[in-house]
């Protein structure tokens, strides 16, 4: 295998003008870089990563620590965040904690190792231990999904109280008054944020929130599945269910299927974060919109932002995100 000092002996320069040639890191007359790229190109060399980024003090590579890269609403924001980082020229190490302290510590200590830029954060379960895990850091850092919780980090917010406000008043206009909701754990921040928007909208039109009719499980279908089975051996029901997200509602609506009921002629579905596979649902789901493209991008761009600048000087930036309805077929509309 070549080394670099091979490429200076075959170039007739030596190997500190053969590093600045490829490093781009001084300015080298043209003939000479023409002489050191054949060589490269002739002895086919290439250049150590690790020896470059010490020279350099960048790897060109960036971290993401998400629950899980399995679930279509994460999946979806990884693909657009490994896409814009390719643009960019930057590599992306993926993470998956399943919400697991140890994890977390474990793939930080990776990444800490690796000598990466900067790391994304976004895991949907906020705890105190975590971000302390992450605080400890001197890395570059910004939080996609936890809210602002301390004054290091960029914060990306994406109003899931909004988007619970929003989902249940499109079902009251449509004149819903028995309203059930099927949502994640409430411990976790969206899924309490989503609720504490359902509760304003029901308690601004004057409706009861039935406590038998709000439910809790996972973000999965298999929760959405599970608890909408519950909900129908109850002697009531609603005539409308709020799914936290839009794998919930696809279990929901497998539920409904297999006793013979209806979308949304027996119970209307309103799902939430429009997932690409939604509009395929049976029926197409409406739904409460999250650009999980823009998102990917902002963060990264907010990333490099940081990675970039003086952090003596930086100041940790937040940036809103504004949820939006979908209107498709899962509603019915009791109005008319």
């Amino acid at each position: 295998m070549a080394t670099i000092k091979d490429v200076a002996k075959l170039a007739g320069v030596s190997t500190t003008t053969v590093s600045h040639v490829i490093n781009k890191t001084r300015f080298v007359a043209e003939d000479t870089s023409k002489a050191v790229w054949d060589a490269v190109q002739q002895l086919n060399y290439s250049p150590s990563a690790v020896a470059r980024s010490l020279k350099v003090n960048t790897t060109k590579s960036i971290g993401m620590i998400i629950t899980t890269s399995e679930a279509p609403y994460f999946a979806e924001i990884v693909l657009a965040v490994e896409d814009y980082c390719y643009q960019q020229g930057y590599s992306l190490f993926l993470c998956n904690t399943q919400n697991e302290p140890e994890k977390i510590q474990n793939h930080l200590d990776m990444l800490i190792k690796k000598r990466v830029d900067g790391v994304l954060v976004m895991c949907s379960e906020y705890t105190r231990d975590s971000l302390e895990l992450f605080n400890g850091t001197n890395i570059p850092m910004v939080v996609m999904d936890w809210g602002k919780t301390d004054e290091k980090s960029d914060v990306i917010l994406d109003n899931s109280f909004e988007g619970g406000y929003l989902a249940t008043r499109h079902l009251i206009e449509n004149g819903h008054t028995e309203i059930g909701v099927i949502a994640g754990q409430l411990t976790k921040t969206t899924a309490k944020e989503r609720y504490d928007g359902f509760v304003k909208a029901m308690q601004e039109a004057n409706l009861p929130i039935r406590q038998e009719w709000v439910l809790e499980g996972d973000f999965e279908p298999e929760g959405g599945f599970e608890q909408m089975n519950n909900l129908l051996r109850l002697d009531k029901l609603p005539t409308a269910v709020f799914c936290f997200s839009d794998t919930i509602a696809l279990g929901a609506i497998s539920a409904l299927s297999e006793k013979g009921l209806t979308v949304p002629q027996d119970i209307s579905i309103i799902g939430y974060d429009n997932i690409h596979s939604s509009r395929f649902y049976s029926p197409p789901l409406t739904t409460i919109h999250q650009s999980k493209s823009r998102l990917g991008v902002k963060a990264l761009n907010l990333l490099l932002e940081r990675i970039k600048a003086d952090k003596s000087q930086y100041q940790p930036q937040t940036i809103e995100f504004h949820p939006e309805l979908v209107l498709r077929r899962s509603v019915r509309n009791l109005n008319k």
